[in-house]
């Protein structure tokens, strides 16, 4: 994976909270009208599509004896905070139980197998990417829309309300963990590769940590959701991945350049 150049100034500027464009996080006064009819429901050829999509992964999968309980669509775009940058979140809910009594092993099949197709596909609706997610039905879910389309319904409706948000501190977290982000590459640039990567591992899991607390305790709105969503639409997540790599690779070559 090819690391963007000269990155040390354009990171510690877009680090800078002053200089954190928040803008896209803003709540709307509609759902996006090129995927939702005035009624607020789902256009029936999007419903269609998405539902052929996760049938057609789901039969790919060769799980004959799961039963397909449902296919949801949720996240920002089945929500009044969508953006350009939202994808279309569709996650195809079954029974992990059902699977295979081993949990680990059936985490990390479903995990990886959701996680090649969205690398080997590009399918988007109205410009939105399709992103596809294997959920457990006993698994707890957090956000404030989620519509099947399967059944055509809301099952939980979004309701347009103007949370309090203290958006300075959306700054500072977001702007710190993009600093923990910046001594990743300093150590990479080095060429310290086994620190920088035993750093990007752990700073990974401390954003995961960070923002499933966040959910669990105050949903889609809280401050540590809304760093997270920052750290993406900064393409911070994809340059900490690109390091990650990067840095075994050449932890793993020898007399590479």
């Amino acid at each position: 994976m090819k690391l963007v150049k000269n990155w040390k100034q354009y990171l510690k500027e877009l680090a800078d909270p002053e200089s954190i464009d928040i803008s896209s996080l803003k709540i709307k006064d509609y759902l996006n009208p090129d995927l939702w009819d005035n009624d607020q429901k789902l256009k029936t050829e999007i419903g269609d599509r998405l539902y052929d999509i996760a049938k057609n992964f789901f039969t790919n999968l060769d799980l004959d004896w799961v039963d397909l309980l449902d296919v949801t669509i949720t996240g920002s775009i089945a929500n009044y905070n969508w953006s350009k940058y939202s994808d279309i979140d569709l996650h195809i809910i079954i029974d992990y139980d059902q699977v295979d009594e081993n949990k680990e092993l059936v985490n990390d099949y479903l995990r990886k197998s959701s996680a090649g197709w969205n690398r080997l596909h590009g399918i988007k609706i109205k410009e939105f990417e399709v992103e596809v997610y294997l959920q457990d039905s006993n698994e707890p879910h957090y956000s404030t829309g989620v519509y099947s389309v399967k059944n055509d319904k809301w099952i939980t409706t979004p309701i347009k309300r103007d949370p309090k948000i203290d958006w300075e501190n959306v700054k500072k977290k977001s702007s710190s963990l993009m600093d923990n982000i910046d001594e990743v590459y300093e150590l990479f640039s080095n060429k310290n590769f086994k620190e920088a990567l035993t750093l990007a591992e752990k700073i990974k899991e401390k954003i995961r940590k960070f923002r499933q607390s966040g959910l669990e305790s105050a949903g889609e709105y809280s401050i540590e959701n809304l760093a997270f969503k920052v750290l993406r639409r900064n393409n911070y997540l994809y340059k900490l991945s690109s390091l990650k790599i990067t840095a075994y690779d050449k932890i793993m070559s020898i007399n590479g350049i």
